[in-house]
């Protein structure tokens, strides 16, 4: 882990998006954090963070295309984007992969396989 990294949390639920930010706090991390996939294609383009945690179910535009809009555009198309769902089942996992995300994590989360996964991406 990169301590001080910044990492962009896009989830709508409150009480997982604390969850989140607790577990990444305490590892050191920054976070910015969107309620929307539009809040946060707009701070993926400003703040360029060193990778995203994404919930797919969000209200307006879905995790899949704020994704789509984010490997179209070059300026953050190098940025992981790790989705962060509920959709466990084995073909929903593999839908979401085939999407481009850069990994999966279900939830609820386990802060271990978190912190996991942000390792394989050196953040």
């Amino acid at each position: 882990m990169m301590s001080g990294s910044v990492v962009l949390v896009v989830e709508d639920n409150p009480l997982n998006a604390k969850l989140v930010r607790d577990v990444l706090l305490s590892r050191g991390y920054q976070v910015l954090e969107a309620n929307t996939a539009e809040e946060g294609l707009v701070l993926a383009r400003t703040r360029h963070p060193a990778c995203i945690l994404m919930d797919i179910h969000l209200p307006g535009i879905s995790g899949i295309q704020a994704l789509q809009e984010l490997k179209a555009d070059e300026t953050t198309r190098d940025i992981p984007v790790i989705a962060v769902t509920a959709s466990a089942m084995p073909m929903e996992r593999e839908e979401i992969l085939e999407a481009g995300f850069d990994g999966y994590q279900s939830k609820p989360l386990s802060p271990k396989a978190l912190a996991a996964e942000l390792g394989k991406w050196s953040v």
